[in-house]
């Protein structure tokens, strides 16, 4: 990564762009493709819109529907160990274009997780976007090299922020095409994934998907962050999470250019009193117990929709906001006990029911152990009568079946009928 373009590697995302006379320039020379983005979206964005309440649930696997992202450049010695005691079967691993040389590091990685199902992310830069041939080389021989590790990568990520290289879809779509092309020709088995916008920004979504282009998306990827909302259960322009979700799932039914497969490959929440490791301001960071609390929710709602195929979460480790903080030693958050018991009740879980009521969220799912509901409420406190026979707490702990539970927002998983030995 070059000037003007700089990475930090304390949030692990470039720094904004600094040089304004440059992205005018961009701006101005990309300006066809800016004006497609928003007459496309005028176009197809409703349509999706009037589509949302016709679409149906999918049966989703989740076994894989729980990803998590790992990074070879924080603790790749304990990495895998840490991801056998959370559970993980699925991982997203970056490989930065502009870290080519060390491609043998990256190999070496992920060569520890040929196990797990691994989701590639292929990150640019503005030297990869304007010389072809560099890309083609390049991404040709990531190909050959994680091919027997990975059949899916994702090309290219957060296309809609000058700060990581493109400064407009076209120049998005020139560059999927590729690596599209390559794998066409020479590797047909892969699964390319994008476009990878990120936040709530569907207009640019619109265009990559609704395009002439010859390209195709095996998957539709985004990086659907609700950070800036608060809980995940806010609202943006009267979008919850879930709206957020089956409008996405709209376009991609409508699309010629996308599978109806949905991946959200990156999402979090920024950690308090953690800078210069928190990817925001202070204004966006939440506690610990947050974290741990909004996290799972995401999970939740996002398998409540039934249209998502997999969540990864950003990330494993990392100060300002990942599970584990290795500033001094490894200290594992309270995230991580939650997502290992998230993954303890929900992998291998048929979906049942999901309802909302007075603020009161109930997901009822079914697994091996038994019938069972996850609840919670995320703003309000209360006590309520029940009989379920084994109740435990988010970070695993059991609690009291005969006495009247708190529900709160911190989840529970309530078994009305149980077999086995949690």
């Amino acid at each position: 990564m070059k000037e003007p373009f700089i990475w930090d590697h304390y949030s692990n995302q470039p720094h904004q762009l600094k040089d304004r006379v440059f992205k005018k320039r961009m701006r101005r020379h990309n300006l066809g493709s800016l004006i497609f983005t928003v007459l496309i979206s005028l176009m197809m964005l409703p349509v999706s819109l009037l589509l949302m309440p016709f679409l149906r649930r999918r049966e989703i696997d989740t076994s894989h529907f729980f990803g998590m992202s790992v990074n070879l450049d924080s603790e790749p010695d304990l990495t895998p160990q840490l991801i056998e005691e959370l559970g993980v079967k699925s991982l997203l691993i970056r490989l930065p274009l502009w870290e080519m040389d060390r491609l043998d590091e990256y190999v070496d990685f992920i060569k520890q997780f040929k196990t797990k199902k691994l989701l590639i992310n292929v990150m640019q830069d503005r030297e990869h976007i304007e010389d072809a041939a560099l890309f083609k080389e390049h991404i040709s021989l990531i190909f050959e090299r994680l091919a027997p590790f990975s059949k899916t990568f994702q090309i290219g990520t957060t296309i809609n922020r000058a700060k990581w290289g493109f400064f407009s879809v076209n120049e998005y779509l020139n560059f999927y095409k590729i690596a599209y092309d390559v794998k066409k020709h020479h590797y047909p088995e892969l699964k390319l994934i994008g476009p990878s916008v990120i936040d709530f920004e569907y207009h640019f979504t619109a265009h990559a998907l609704f395009n002439l282009s010859s390209i195709r998306f095996d998957a539709l990827s985004a990086l659907l962050y609700v950070d800036r909302r608060g809980a995940p259960e806010n609202t943006q322009m009267g979008f919850d999470l879930i709206r957020k979700i089956n409008f996405l799932a709209s376009m991609a039914v409508l699309s010629s250019k996308s599978s109806s497969i949905l991946y959200l490959t990156e999402t979090n929440w920024p950690l308090t009193r953690t800078a210069p490791y928190a990817p925001t301001s202070e204004f966006e960071c939440i506690d610990e117990k947050e974290y741990a609390d909004f996290m799972v929710r995401y999970y939740l709602l996002s398998f409540a929709t039934q249209k998502v195929d997999a969540v990864f979460w950003h990330q494993l480790i990392a100060p300002g906001y990942g599970l584990i903080d290795n500033r001094d030693g490894i200290r594992k958050r309270s995230a991580f006990l939650a997502f290992k018991t998230m993954l303890t009740h929900l992998k291998d879980t048929r979906f049942i029911n999901f309802f909302v009521s007075d603020n009161f969220y109930t997901l009822t799912c079914e697994n091996h152990y038994g019938h069972f509901d996850v609840l919670w409420s995320p703003h309000h406190t209360k006590m309520i009568e029940h009989n379920y026979v084994k109740i435990v707490a988010q970070d695993g702990s059991k609690l009291q079946e005969r006495e009247p539970i708190s529900i709160s927002s911190s989840v529970i998983y309530a078994y009305d009928n149980y077999k086995g030995n949690l």
